[in-house]
């Protein structure tokens, strides 16, 4: 089932600039798939397409069954209830315990106290992070950081999480340790779109590719090969290498 439908979108910005054109796309309920693209390439347009931070200038968006194009600003929370994201730099709010981070993005929904409470705890788990509750971001590694983004992006169990360069300013190791975690969140049957220029990360993981050049949708790769999974006795499951 399509989770997410472009369909012959064009985006224009005043004096002439033109971020996409034409472009279409289909992607399923629970698949994983990379956004590639250099700078200009109207990656970033298309990421932001789907979360409704702009509007198409022509052709329609739609996600979780939500037309994007014609929703109204007071009716855009019903899209984003529906979707994670997660940024580069984290965009964490320095006065703010990890706890209260996340506990924030679930404040903003009017969710109950109570209930907040146990979903944050249950985020930090999926995370690793049960034992930072209480810390501020000035006490986190960049890898940490990230996971407590991750956790934010989760705690309302969204149907898709939209990453853009999740892995950009972290180390290859702690790369790789953040890509895992997507993968067991995809695994649970979370719709996956991360935008990334990691192409140890791409190669590694054979994943559906859209690659973008100029505003166009140039390429759109299914996934080739299997992925090699290892069991860790440590953590008890299996993961991809």
């Amino acid at each position: 089932m399509a989770i997410i439908e472009v369909a012959g979108v064009t985006k224009e910005y005043p004096r002439g600039i033109t971020s996409l054109k034409d472009v279409s796309v289909t992607i399923e309920a629970g698949e994983f798939v990379y956004v590639l693209g250099a700078s200009g390439s109207g990656k970033s347009s298309f990421i932001k397409l789907l979360y409704r931070d702009i509007k198409p200038t022509k052709g329609t968006v739609t996600v979780c069954g939500h037309n994007v194009g014609k929703m109204k600003n007071h009716v855009i929370h019903h899209l984003r209830r529906e979707i994670g994201i997660v940024f580069q730099d984290c965009k964490l709010l320095t006065g703010k315990t990890v706890f209260e981070n996340i506990a924030f993005a679930l404040e903003v929904m009017g969710e109950d106290p109570e209930a907040i409470a146990d979903k944050v705890h249950r985020s930090l788990e999926t995370v690793g992070l049960a034992d930072k509750a209480n810390s501020y971001p000035d006490q986190l590694s960049g890898g940490e950081k990230q996971r407590v983004a991750i956790a934010r992006a989760v705690v309302h169990s969204p149907k898709i999480i939209l990453a853009d360069e999740p892995t950009g300013n972290l180390d290859p190791r702690t790369s790789l340790e953040i890509f895992r975690l997507f993968y067991r969140i995809n695994k649970s049957g979370t719709t996956i779109l991360m935008a990334t220029h990691d192409q140890g990360i791409i190669e590694k993981f054979r994943f559906r590719v859209l690659e973008m050049k100029n505003g166009h949708l140039i390429k759109d790769q299914e996934k080739k090969e299997q992925n090699t999974l290892q069991y860790d006795f440590k953590e008890k499951e299996y993961f991809i290498v």
